[in-house]
């Protein structure tokens, strides 16, 4: 039995991934995302290993979710084959939707891996990337990868990532609950799901580590426990699937369904649904651009010209900075110069401030995030580090603009700038 062990450029846990394939039994194939797509229905089933597809530019996974290549592994996981996604093969599983699945290609996503948020006593004590050990807790044993963990069982496994956030609606998560497609959660070592750091590592909705599609032969898992054998009962539990056959699957002890059924049209962009960006009365914005080759831009023109739209496309990061209103005309001055001094909202050695973009035909899209932890850090680090307590409120977002205005509504329904379960896109107009 084998299992093609799928490589994107930026791909780098896919040796780990092998071992913990032959420690089971399993033989684990390399797949390059360039070979020939006919090959790779010949697998038995499909790693989507770790690591940092094209850099995680635009947002950690949507390139690779685009290529040609996640058709081919949706097709084949609606057969019955087994598809696992670890860590960057998750969050690749999440913006394809082959997780929790339901709708049909090009869908917008129902669930988004973002940024980490670990929280403390109420508190936001760190950001970004983490790397540890942490425990799992089996929440079922009727998927591909439980069928040999006992629920209530914990694993032992290393995370290291910076964007496994699990967020979702309130209507999601009580479906995924509901159905039993949390696989596992972050728990402490007695097995209680505490919601605050470090028991859960990354804010997740619900300590949610894992989640699958309704049939459970596809799983998203943010920790690797491919990296470790105490993580092996996931690949015995894959190969007893395999050995069973993917048309004599175990009985779900709950009622069956053919798919997901919370709607992705909720979430569904449309040009005309965007509202308009209106800065805040009195506030400050800061566009900046790469003075270097911008690799994001590029890697998003070239996937979104995969797909036969080819619009030049500009990204640039955007502040908007609100001071004290008190504030004399020069000491506001002085604050501004000391902000962009700083060096927090950009790196002069590699970007410049630039205007905002304008042009007659161009169009731009300011995209947010609903939970701004970006923002939040680099404020708190200008009030408390640089003593900038002037500083009230700071916003970052991405600014993306397209030479040709009516391209924008293609670019949206790729979904490759906008992940509308955590983002936010705003029209964003300075002509």
């Amino acid at each position: 039995m084998t299992i093609g062990i799928i490589q994107f450029p930026g791909t780098n846990c896919e040796r780990e991934s092998r071992l913990a394939l032959e420690r089971v039994g399993l033989e684990g194939v390399f797949f390059r995302w360039n070979q020939d797509l006919a090959q790779l229905r010949d697998f038995d089933g499909y790693l989507l290993a770790g690591g940092f597809s094209y850099e995680d530019r635009s947002r950690s996974g949507i390139i690779a979710a685009l290529d040609p290549l996640m058709e081919v592994i949706r097709q084949e996981s609606d057969r019955g084959k087994p598809v696992l996604g670890i860590c960057n093969g998750a969050q690749i599983l999440v913006e394809a939707g082959l997780v929790p699945g339901g709708g049909s290609p090009g869908d917008p996503p129902l669930v988004a891996l973002t940024t980490n948020r670990r929280v403390a006593r109420g508190r936001v004590v760190g950001t970004g990337f983490y790397n540890a050990w942490v425990t799992l807790r089996a929440e079922t044993e009727e998927t591909a990868f439980t069928g040999r963990i006992p629920r209530g069982t914990a694993l032992n496994v290393p995370a290291a990532h910076a964007e496994g956030r699990f967020v979702m609606s309130p209507q999601v998560y009580q479906e995924l609950n509901e159905r039993g497609m949390i696989a596992f959660r972050y728990t402490d070592e007695e097995g209680q799901a505490l919601e605050e750091f470090p028991v859960n590592p990354n804010g997740s909705v619900g300590n949610i580590a894992a989640i699958t599609n309704v049939r459970g032969n596809v799983m998203a898992i943010m920790p690797h426990p491919e990296r470790t054998p105490l993580g092996d009962g996931i690949f015995h539990s894959l190969r007893e699937y395999l050995e069973r056959g993917p048309g004599e699957e175990k009985a779900r002890s709950r009622e069956e369904a053919p798919s997901f059924s919370s709607s992705p049209a909720e979430t569904r962009l449309s040009v005309d649904d965007l509202p308009a960006f209106a800065p805040r009365q009195g506030a400050h914005e800061l566009v900046v651009q790469l003075i270097i080759t911008d690799n994001a831009a590029v890697s998003v023109e070239t996937a979104l010209s995969h797909r036969g739209i080819s619009p030049g496309i500009t990204r640039r990061v955007h502040w908007e900075l609100s001071l004290d209103p008190d504030l004399s005309p020069a000491r506001a001055q002085e604050v501004l110069e000391a902000i962009q001094a700083s060096g927090e909202l950009y790196n002069s050695n590699k970007e410049e401030c630039v205007p905002a973009p304008a042009g007659s035909n161009s169009v731009s899209l300011l995209v947010r995030e609903r939970d701004d932890i970006q923002g939040r850090r680099v404020l708190e680090a200008l009030q408390n580090w640089f003593g900038l307590q002037e500083v009230r409120s700071l916003q970052r977002g991405i600014l993306w603009t397209l030479d040709e205005a009516q391209d924008l509504e293609q670019v949206l329904n790729t979904h490759i700038l906008l992940n509308p379960v955590s983002q936010v896109g705003l029209l964003y107009d300075r002509r």
